[in-house]
């Protein structure tokens, strides 16, 4: 495994702290989601081409990144542009992009934005943003069977009551949902690492602002119904996650071009459930790109 170097990376619309290995090779950038940092993907770096320049930036207002109060900073296509400028300041130019759960969501803003920049995109968990019918038919499935796994939704996009509930609570609810993870356990390093960043001031306010933006982000998703990802896509699917349940994943294949799924026996933290057989699935899936 090649030596990571742990950078601040100032963009004119933050800091953001970037682990970055500053190899020669493919440029991947890892992004990862709630309530994770860039730490997620290290499970599955001992797995990885060393080759492979991998960029893992911390999102907006988790990590060591900037805890900015400015609530449309947190919108998903706001997010995306933070990226790019860190890319920018990096001086990287062509990409492949992986993302997780809400980094999943910003991998594809990205790709809408500026698609000639990304030589790929690899999903996981996370769902389509383009996909308006299997997004309605995943709620359907829900509400039919009483089941309510996105209640912490509606719990943040509550003001100022998640922020008082969680300051000094932050490893019980923490906890609460990395017990989500149906195969291997999550490391007490990470989870360690997870809570120290949570405990950084003002997280539990811009952890909600995720979720207070998302009527706005839905708003601009039904807009894409039908955009068609043209760039080579991979989606790796954790088919036990009880959240991102198979109804979001109706219709894919109207959403891209080229499109691979990989499904595992896994729940909704896939990749580090399971780090070296994703890292597999994503290997063979570059080694196609790069032919």
């Amino acid at each position: 495994m090649s030596k990571t170097i742990i950078k601040e990376v100032k963009t004119g619309h933050g800091a953001f702290s970037v682990r970055d290995n500053e190899q020669d090779g493919l440029v991947v950038v890892l992004l990862h989601g709630w309530p994770e940092t860039s730490y997620c993907w290290e499970a599955m770096l001992d797995y990885l081409p060393k080759n492979h320049r991998l960029i893992r930036p911390d999102l907006r207002g988790l990590g060591n990144s900037d805890r900015s109060l400015a609530r449309p900073a947190y919108l998903k296509n706001e997010m995306a542009a933070d990226i790019w400028r860190i890319l920018d300041k990096l001086e990287v130019n062509q990409v492949v992009l992986v993302g997780h759960d809400w980094g999943g969501a910003i991998v594809q803003e990205m790709a809408i934005s500026q698609p000639k920049r990304v030589q790929a995109m690899v999903l996981m968990n996370i769902l389509l943003i383009n996909n308006l019918k299997g997004n309605l038919k995943a709620r359907e499935a829900h509400l039919q069977n009483d089941n309510l796994p996105n209640w912490y939704h509606l719990l943040y996009q509550q003001e100022n009551l998640p922020e008082r509930l969680i300051e000094g609570n932050e490893e019980v609810w923490l906890r609460y949902f990395l017990r989500m993870s149906k195969q291997r356990l999550f490391p007490e390093e990470a989870i360690e690492e997870y809570l120290r960043a949570f405990k950084i001031p003002d997280t539990p306010t811009t952890s909600a602002y995720y979720y207070r933006t998302l009527p706005k982000d839905k708003k601009r998703w039904a807009t894409y119904e039908e955009h068609k990802f043209t760039m080579p896509s991979l989606y790796v699917y954790g088919k036990r996650d009880s959240v991102i349940i198979p109804s979001f994943l109706e219709h894919i294949d109207d959403c891209f071009e080229h499109i691979t799924v990989k499904e595992f026996d896994a729940g909704h933290f896939v990749h580090e459930e399971l780090p070296e057989e994703v890292a597999q699935a994503l290997n063979d899936f570059l080694a196609e790109i790069e032919g």
